[in-house]
């Protein structure tokens, strides 16, 4: 037990038990596919790889290290502790907030002035662009991609509609104020990372 409570196991524990519960009864992140019928946990590994798992496959899961998944149909899916950097969750919702695997991928966006360049948003929580410098970490906070760069530029994605635009803002500016320049975002890329 003290081996458990050392490692972080009891934090992983908490999520995921809250996570499974929430699923039942539909509290929790949204799901950013609508069209999947129940929650999924998203297994985040620290080398930044997600593994999903549908809720409703699920039997158990055993919190020993390793942490170990049991389905339905008898197989089991072993996650070594000191592997894992985060457990998240989606539930199926009708609510339309993006949730955070809405906004993976590598996305072209406009600087303000009619050229364009991409951001690139991983599953880890890091996030990259083709101008300046490039490094920057983001999350998703009320369904929109919050992105702070190493250079204090700060960029948010967020779903308009159908179609995503990226607001801008400049060193010393917070996401409360007005943004510097606001221009189209294009998720290039259809699937997650």
């Amino acid at each position: 037990m003290r081996k458990l409570l050392k490692s972080g196991g009891v934090p992983v524990v908490l999520v995921l038990a809250a996570a499974m519960a929430a699923a039942k009864t539909g509290i929790a992140a949204v799901d950013p596919h609508p069209s999947e019928d129940q929650g999924s946990i998203a297994v985040v590994y620290k080398d930044g790889h997600l593994k999903t798992f549908k809720v409703d496959e699920i039997s158990r899961v055993d919190f020993k290290t390793p942490v170990t998944i049991v389905f339905k149909d008898g197989h089991q899916q072993s996650i070594p502790s000191g592997e894992l950097a985060r457990i998240e969750f989606e539930s199926a919702s009708t609510d339309s907030t993006p949730g955070t695997k809405h906004f993976i991928g590598k996305w072209q966006v406009g600087e303000g002035n009619g050229s364009t360049f991409y951001i690139t948003l991983e599953a880890g929580g890091q996030a990259r662009k083709s101008i300046g410098p490039s490094h920057g970490t983001w999350t998703v906070v009320n369904g929109e991609a919050r992105i702070t760069w190493d250079d204090g530029w700060h960029d948010m994605i967020r779903k308009v509609g159908a179609k995503h635009e990226k607001l801008a803002y400049e060193p010393g500016k917070t996401f409360d104020d007005k943004p510097s320049n606001v221009t189209a975002a294009r998720n290039t890329q259809t699937h997650p990372i």
